[in-house]
């Protein structure tokens, strides 16, 4: 219980911190930056899995709630873009092998789960199975996670002026109560059916499913009010932060060094695919990056909720991306395994 206590004072100073110095993304960096200098400063944090993952389901329910008939309707017309979540994943996971094989030595199910760009509990369960170091894949998702929140609003700020304190929704007092109800009961409803069948990612999946259905069929007309984004943002700076708690030197030098160096080569791979589709006219700049960006689903739908972007669009990349990495992931693995790098 004091570990939690301790936590959220951490956070929370930090959130007011940065609320107080006008920074930007306060209750995403703040928590954050506090978390990971306690962290590293050898602090013993710790949070609360239930409550985090309850407030993952604000991200669920606010992605399921920008569905429509149109939008369903419109996603063979995407087809143009999607097409590169599959070659990114391969090209991912065949460049990840060899720069976490060859150059640092990782083992083949360390090297392969640590590069692939599916959710952190996913990968950890997959290379865990496979016989793979769950703690320098722990760390090296986490680098990648916390590399993508931290660049991310650089790179769009800085490339495409997107501005960053705009609010995520309106105020909660402004929503009806049947409405704020709908939200809250697709959030807890989706969560625990997706999770009583085994479903991957069941805390982001199955309310966004769960609130699709219901924007589509008219009973839900609002997305979660600014509040809820804000509570979601917080407690993902908190889950990032605690991956740190108790890392060695070694660690350090192993292992995030690894997951930092693996960061530079996703950037360049990233950016030159989103490149290519904004040369062609195949999707606006902003878009592109939120939806080819291999980051955690969660962290990729905060950002695209901040800076205002089109939800569906990014949403299908990323429900796509999952798809392709827990049905081809263990695919890929074995082939490569039959046809080592050299």
């Amino acid at each position: 219980m004091a570990r939690h206590i301790a936590t959220h004072c951490i956070g929370l100073a930090g959130a007011v911190i940065f609320l107080w110095l006008h920074l930007p993304l306060p209750w995403l960096f703040g928590p954050l930056s506090g978390c990971l200098i306690a962290a590293l400063s050898g602090v013993r944090l710790s949070t609360v899995k239930l409550l985090s993952d309850s407030m993952r389901t604000i991200l669920g329910v606010a992605a399921g709630s920008t569905v429509t008939i149109g939008f369903v309707m419109a996603i063979p017309s995407l087809w143009d873009t999607l097409i590169f979540i599959p070659l990114m994943v391969v090209a991912i996971g065949v460049l990840g092998v060899w720069y976490f094989q060859k150059l640092c030595g990782y083992d083949f199910p360390t090297a392969y789960y640590a590069s692939m760009p599916g959710g952190l509990q996913d990968m950890l369960v997959f290379g865990e199975e496979a016989g793979g170091n769950i703690r320098a894949m722990s760390l090296i998702h986490a680098t990648r996670v916390l590399v993508i929140v931290v660049l991310l609003p650089i790179l769009l700020t800085s490339l495409w002026q997107v501005e960053l304190d705009r609010p995520p929704g309106s105020p909660a007092r402004s929503f009806e109560i049947d409405q704020l109800a709908t939200l809250g009961v697709c959030a807890i409803a989706g969560w625990k059916i997706a999770a009583h069948f085994g479903m991957f990612g069941a805390t982001i999946l199955g309310p966004l499913l769960l609130t699709a259905a219901a924007s589509i069929t008219g009973i839900l007309q609002t997305r979660p009010p600014a509040e809820a984004i804000w509570a979601a943002q917080y407690f993902i700076a908190l889950g990032i932060g605690v991956k740190y708690v108790g890392i060695t030197a070694e660690e350090i030098r192993n292992d995030v060094a690894a997951g930092l160096g693996f960061c530079v080569l996703l950037l360049l791979l990233t950016l030159g695919v989103v490149g290519f589709v904004v040369q062609f006219d195949l999707a606006p700049a902003v878009e592109a990056v939120l939806s080819l960006a291999p980051g955690g689903q969660a962290e990729l739908v905060v950002m695209a909720l901040i800076v205002g972007a089109d939800m569906g669009f990014v949403v299908a990349h990323h429900l796509f991306r999952i798809f392709i990495i827990i049905l081809g992931a263990p695919i890929l693995a074995r082939f490569m395994r039959a046809k080592p790098l050299h």
